[in-house]
C-alpha cells in the first residue's frame, strides 16, 4: 500500500513538506541540542556514549531514546515522497550507531546502559523500556518498508529474541507488561512485515497479561525494596489514580471504560484491535468496541482531543469536558487515530472514519504551528484572561513552545503527518473502500485511481478510472456524518440514489476507462451543541463547517470572549487570511454583552450589542498572536 499512493492534497501536501523541509531538519537540531534557547535533548548524544563514541553522561526523560526512533521513522515516511542523498545517509549513519550501541545480547536502552546497567528491567512501570523498544520497532518496520533496508529491522529482530526470552508464561520468565503500551501494536506491525508468530504472541501475550493478579506491578514494587533505587518514588505512585493509570487494573475482557493515562490507554485499545482483528477473537472485538463507544460518546472532545484532566493526563469519568482546564495532549489525538484507523480494520463502520476525519483536521495539527517550529503538548479549547495567573492551569499555554522537556508530541505529530496516505483508502479482493477524502492517485493492479477532492473547504469529490480493460469491482464510499443528510452521488454525470449503510454507500459497477464518481457533499456551517450532560457547555455551541471545528480569538473580536453570543449563522460569509495559508475565516453577526454597572454583584440586568464575529479553524489558532480563545460560544 505504502507504494502505491501518491498524495496530492494541496493542504496534506503543504503540511508533509512542512514536515520535510522544516519539521525533519528542526527536530534532528533539537535532538543533536542545536536550538538556542529551548531544551536540551541530549538523544543522539546518549547513543554516542553508548556506542563508545562520545564521552559524558546520559542526560534527559527516561524515554529519550523514543524520540530518536520517531524521528527516523518520520524520515522513512517522507523519504518516499521526497527522496533526499544527504538525509538518507544521516539515517544509516544514525542506525549504525545505534547498532554499535547495542548490547551482545541484544539489549538497547541508552538510560539503563548508561545509568542503572544493574538494573534493567526492575522497573516496567514508570522507566520505559519497553515503550522505547516498540518506538524503534515501529520505525524499523517503516524504514524497512520506504527504503528496502532491513539493518534497523534486524537490530531490532534481535532486541525483540531478547524480550521474548525475558518474558513470557513459562517459568522462570517475568511475567510482566510495560507500564505505557506501545510495544504491543509495535510488534504486531513488526509480524505484518516477519511473518514470524514469535512477535504476534509476544505481543498477544503482553496484552492478555496486563491487569492479572496478583498485579505485577505491586510485585516489582515489592522487589525494589531495599534496593537503591532512589529515582522511583512509590509515595507517588500513578498520580493517586492506581493502576487504571496504565489501564493494569482489570484483564483487558473485563475493562469496560476508558481509564487512566489517555495515550497510554489509545495505545493499548489500538493494540488489543488489531489483535483481534489478526487471530479472530470475538471476545477482544467485544472489549474494543465497548472502549471505542465509552471514549467517543462520552469522553471525547468536539476536536476529538482526549484526556480531561492534567493530573495524569488522564480520563476522568463521563462527561466531564471542561474546556479550560482539559489536557487534550496532541500525543492522544494521535493515538485516538491509530485506534479509529485499526477499529475500522476490525469492523466496516463510517464511525470509524468521521473520527478519523474529526482528528486529522481538528485535535492532532492544532499541536503545531503552520510553520512547523512551534509545538504544543496541550490542546486547549479556551484560553482566558485568569488561566496565566492560576498554578493549577500552567500547563495551559498561550503560545506553542520551540521545544519540550518532555518531548514526545512533536515527533509522535510529525510521524502521522507524513504517513496520512496509509490511511486514505483500502482494496479488497472486489472491493476498493475509500476512506478520507484526501486527493490522491493509486495504482492498483490493472487500472488507476484518482481522487480529487479540496477538502476541508470545499465539498466537490471526484474520483476517475483509468484502465485499459473492464473493471469489476465495487467501490465504496464513506459518506460523512456532517453531510449524509444532503449528500449528491452521480456516475458518468448519471444520479444515483444509494442507500447508507454503516456509513458508506456501494457502487456495484462494471468500470471502463475514464468513468467518474462524483459526489457533493454540503459544507454548510452548522452551530453544534453538547449533550446536556457535559455542564461545561450548557447554553454554548460551537462552529463547524465541513470537518472543520471553529474558534474565536481576542485577534479578530476584541477582549473578554465570554461576553459573546451566536444566534444562527445566517449572514455567514467565507474570509481568505494569507496569514492563515489555505485557512478560512468565517464572518458573521453575533452580540456582544454590555455591562450597565461596576459593583461586583448587582440587579441591573444587561443588554446586548450587535457585532461583527470572525472564526478561525481551530487547528490555526495561535499563529497570528496571543490572546483570548474559546470554541464553544454562548447562545443567544
Amino acid at each position: 500500500m505504502l507504494e502505491t499512493i501518491k498524495l496530492t492534497s494541496e493542504f496534506w501536501s503543504r503540511y508533509q513538506e512542512v514536515v520535510s523541509k522544516n519539521v525533519i531538519p528542526y527536530q534532528w537540531q533539537a535532538l543533536n541540542d542545536q536550538l538556542p534557547d529551548a531544551e536540551p535533548s541530549h538523544a543522539v548524544k546518549n547513543f554516542e556514549i553508548a556506542a563508545g563514541l562520545a564521552e559524558g553522561e546520559y542526560y534527559g526523560e527516561v524515554f529519550q531514546d523514543s524520540d530518536v526512533a520517531k524521528w527516523i521513522e518520520t524520515v522513512a515516511y517522507s523519504l518516499r515522497e521526497y527522496p533526499n542523498q544527504e538525509l538518507s545517509e544521516r539515517v544509516d549513519r544514525l542506525i549504525e550507531i545505534i547498532g554499535q550501541a547495542q548490547e551482545e545480547d541484544g539489549y538497547l536502552n541508552t538510560y539503563y546502559q548508561l545509568k542503572h546497567p544493574e538494573y534493567k528491567w526492575a522497573n516496567l512501570r514508570d522507566n520505559h523500556e519497553l515503550y522505547c523498544a516498540g518506538h524503534f520497532i515501529e520505525a524499523a518496520v517503516a524504514y524497512y518498508q520506504s527504503t528496502g533496508k532491513r539493518q534497523l529491522l534486524s537490530i531490532m529482530e534481535k532486541f525483540v529474541e531478547l524480550i521474548q526470552q525475558t518474558f513470557g508464561s513459562e517459568a522462570g520468565k517475568r511475567h510482566g507488561y510495560p507500564g505505557h503500551e506501545e510495544i504491543e501494536l509495535a510488534l504486531l506491525r513488526m509480524y505484518d512485515v516477519t511473518d514470524n508468530p514469535m512477535h504476534l504472541e509476544l505481543a498477544k501475550y503482553f496484552i492478555e497479561e496486563r491487569g492479572k493478579a496478583p498485579n505485577y506491578f505491586e510485585g516489582e514494587k515489592e522487589e525494589r525494596q531495599g534496593k537503591d533505587l532512589t529515582w522511583n518514588d512509590d509515595n507517588h505512585i500513578n498520580f493517586g489514580l492506581g493502576y487504571e493509570y496504565q489501564q493494569a487494573h482489570l484483564p483487558i475482557r473485563q475493562q469496560e471504560q476508558a481509564v487512566g493515562h489517555a495515550v497510554r490507554a489509545v495505545y493499548y485499545y489500538t493494540a488489543v484491535a488489531d489483535l483481534a482483528k489478526k487471530i479472530g477473537d470475538q471476545s477482544l472485538t467485544e472489549t474494543v468496541k465497548r472502549l471505542w463507544q465509552d471514549i467517543v460518546e462520552r469522553q471525547m472532545y468536539i476536536t476529538g482531543g482526549i484526556g480531561s484532566s492534567a493530573i495524569g493526563e488522564s480520563f476522568t469519568c463521563h462527561h466531564d469536558l471542561p474546556n479550560d482546564t482539559m489536557y487534550c495532549e496532541t500525543c492522544a489525538s494521535v493515538g485516538l487515530a491509530f485506534f479509529a484507523n485499526k477499529m475500522q480494520q476490525l469492523e466496516l463502520s463510517g464511525e470509524y472514519g468521521d473520527i478519523f476525519e474529526k482528528l486529522i483536521y481538528n485535535g492532532t495539527i492544532s499541536g503545531m504551528n503552520l510553520t512547523g517550529d512551534r509545538f504544543f503538548y496541550v490542546n486547549p479549547l479556551e484560553i482566558n484572561q485568569f488561566q496565566k495567573h492560576r498554578k493549577d492551569q500552567e500547563h495551559v499555554l498561550y503560545e506553542r513552545q520551540k521545544w519540550l522537556k518532555t518531548a514526545c508530541c512533536p515527533p509522535n505529530l510529525a510521524r502521522f503527518i507524513a504517513s496520512l496516505d496509509r490511511y486514505i483508502l483500502s482494496e479488497e479482493t472486489e472491493t476498493i473502500t475509500i476512506h478520507q477524502y484526501i486527493s490522491c492517485e493509486y495504482q492498483s493492479q490493472g487500472f488507476s485511481l484518482t481522487l480529487q477532492s479540496d477538502l476541508p473547504w470545499n465539498g466537490a469529490i471526484r474520483l476517475t478510472i483509468k484502465s485499459k480493460e473492464v473493471v469489476k469491482k465495487a467501490i465504496r464510499l464513506r459518506i460523512p456524518e456532517w453531510t449524509k443528510e444532503t449528500v449528491q452521488i452521480y456516475v458518468n454525470q448519471q444520479s444515483k440514489t444509494l442507500p447508507i449503510e454503516q456509513g458508506y454507500v456501494t457502487l456495484e459497477e462494471s468500470w471502463q476507462n475514464q468513468d467518474t464518481i462524483t459526489l457533493e457533499f454540503d459544507m454548510s456551517p452548522k452551530l453544534i451543541y453538547a449533550n446536556q450532560q457535559v455542564i461545561e457547555n450548557i447554553g454554548k455551541v460551537a462552529i463547524q463547517k465541513g470537518p472543520v471545528i471553529y474558534c474565536l480569538e481576542e485577534l479578530d473580536n476584541g477582549a473578554d470572549l465570554a461576553r459573546l453570543y451566536v444566534e444562527e449563522l445566517a449572514d455567514v460569509e467565507t474570509q481568505e487570511l494569507p496569514s492563515l495559508y489555505q485557512g478560512k475565516a468565517l464572518t458573521f453577526t453575533g452580540y456582544r454583552m454590555a455591562g450597565n454597572s461596576t459593583k461586583m454583584y448587582h440587579d441591573k440586568g444587561v443588554t446586548f450589542e450587535k457585532t461583527a464575529l470572525t472564526a478561525v479553524p481551530y487547528y490555526a489558532w495561535g499563529n497570528r498572536g496571543y490572546g483570548e480563545m474559546r470554541v464553544w460560544l454562548n447562545k443567544y
